[in-house]
């Protein structure tokens, strides 16, 4: 079997690029602009060249690659930012089409979220996803893209993505994006933490209390054996009842929302609050001033390595990072390791496809497996 090449730009907290190698991808670099995500990719990777620079200013240091992997920022897009069409960030695609020339990358990789396809670019008048798609045709490559729900690529959340995938000149016959299956639920991911098992891992210390305006942890016992409930401390204003499932995909991890757990004597319901005591958490200032509460013998937030688990990086990928913050940053803006392992495997195959003039079959022929060190 041919041994194809990746490199990454924006490879933040390793996701993509992690997910390219476990699929027998040779890395040639990774780079990124925060000094903290090349912390955790040195971290993790000693072997691989990490390259701490500005995309804008950036020279790829090889002249041809298979895979150029690159998931430029989404703040000015998402919801969970700034959402700013004008966001000077929005347009380091542009980058992202130069280096692929400099490099000669036969296949372009670039994931952000949904809202990009249906926001337009202040410059042209275009929505963002044709003007990428456009850059990408002018410069040679065949485009296909569509928005991905990744719960239907085994990880256990009902995240969901925009996705380009660019071949330089044109693609195998027959080729399609990764096709998803059955929804993979959160239980087999974070059941064996929240009862407190596998306590000695990577950027995990659980500690039972959450200090709360708005939550109380009563402190009353209760049995050891009580069912233990993924709960949402904040956006506490919102419709959504913050009581949640593990028998189903979680909610969309994101940098912003911040989740945990309640064991015995639950109660989840909404109450009338005073305005001026609780405004933080009251973002419609023409909303009801009612705030879901919370109340449980105990409570915790997630550990990083929770929210890790939910982006199926593996165990053993350990976090750096001076903050708290900046460490949840990664783990959120980060793409799911095992979407990165099956859209890699799709990738292949359709290099494969081109290397033998023959036709793209599918698009994996099953699902992969990570070792994840989960029950």
């Amino acid at each position: 079997m041919l041994n194809y090449t990746c490199a990454g730009l924006f490879s933040g907290g390793g996701g993509l690029d992690l997910g390219f190698e476990m699929a027998g991808f040779s890395h040639l670099y990774s780079s990124d602009w925060d000094k903290d995500c090349i912390a955790t990719l040195q971290k993790n990777r000693p072997d691989w060249n990490v390259i701490h620079a500005d995309v804008r200013s950036f020279c790829s240091p090889v002249n041809n690659v298979d895979v150029l992997l690159a998931g430029f920022p989404c703040q000015g897009f998402s919801l969970g930012g700034n959402r700013d069409e004008s966001d000077e960030r929005n347009s380091l695609f542009n980058e992202v089409v130069r280096i692929a020339k400099q490099s000669n990358a036969r296949v372009v990789v670039i994931e952000n979220v949904l809202n990009l396809r249906n926001m337009r670019n202040p410059k042209t008048g275009r929505l963002f996803i044709t003007d990428i798609a456009s850059a990408f045709r002018s410069a040679g490559y065949e485009v296909f893209s569509d928005f991905l729900r990744m719960s239907r690529y085994g990880v256990p959340q009902t995240r969901r993505r925009f996705l380009f995938v660019a071949f330089r000149e044109r693609a195998p016959v027959g080729y399609s994006l990764p096709v998803g299956s059955g929804e993979q639920s959160a239980r087999p991911f974070l059941n064996d933490l929240a009862h407190g098992l596998k306590l000695e891992i990577p950027n995990h210390a659980p500690i039972w209390n959450f200090p709360s305006q708005v939550h109380h942890a009563t402190g009353d016992s209760f049995n050891s054996s009580d069912p233990i409930f993924p709960v949402r401390f904040s956006r506490t204003a919102s419709d959504g009842n913050p009581l949640r499932s593990l028998d189903a995909p979680f909610p969309a991890v994101d940098t912003a929302t911040i989740w945990g757990w309640a064991q015995g004597s639950i109660r989840v319901e909404r109450v009338f609050v005073d305005r001026g005591k609780h405004a933080k958490f009251i973002r419609n200032r023409s909303a009801t001033h009612k705030l879901w509460r919370i109340t449980a013998s105990r409570l915790r937030s997630f550990t990083d390595r929770e929210y890790a688990r939910l982006q199926t990086f593996p165990d053993s990928w350990a976090f750096e990072g001076l903050t708290k913050r900046s460490v949840h940053i990664q783990i959120g803006n980060a793409v799911p390791v095992e979407f990165a392992h099956r859209l890699a495997f799709n990738i292949k195959e359709a290099l494969m496809a081109l290397d033998s003039c023959s036709s793209f079959e599918s698009d994996l022929g099953g699902p992969c497996q990570l070792s994840l060190n989960v029950a």
